[in-house]
């Protein structure tokens, strides 16, 4: 559980590195929350008159709050993916890569999945060796 609030705890922190168990499991804590938000709200059921104003309602007030839950969480999923690539030996600048229409995304899923570098690399020392992970959980 610590995993999916490391990257809320470490904001806008775009140095060191990142494990690909802290990016999923952030990545894991965003759909839940979606989901929940949209099933609290109403996102998931069926508008079948769009005149009726309570069923609009619900829907811009479903579409507001997650707007902003996705607003929030934009900052550390931005510095969580900056730390995967660098966690790789790769710049942080690859997370453009994601404006690229249709294949953008697929190559940093791609990335996202893939192992960092073992040992220390030029953006810090390996999260996997653990002796720094009592520093960030702390």
């Amino acid at each position: 559980m610590e995993w999916m609030f490391m990257p809320l705890r470490r904001y806008a922190d775009f140095s060191g590195r990142s494990r690909r168990k802290e990016y999923w499991m952030f990545a894991l804590l965003i759909v839940i929350v979606g989901v929940a938000l949209g099933l609290i709200t109403g996102q998931f059921t069926t508008i079948s008159d769009s005149t009726n104003a309570f069923e609009m309602a619900t829907w811009s007030s479903t579409s507001i709050l997650l707007g902003l839950f996705y607003l929030a969480i934009f900052i550390p999923a931005l510095a969580v993916q900056v730390r995967r690539f660098h966690d790789q030996d790769k710049t942080g600048w690859l997370v453009l890569l994601n404006f690229i229409p249709f294949i953008g995304g697929l190559i940093v899923l791609i990335f996202m999945c893939l192992d960092g570098t073992h040992g220390e690399n030029r953006f810090g020392p390996d999260p996997k060796s653990g002796e720094n992970i009592k520093d960030v959980f702390n």
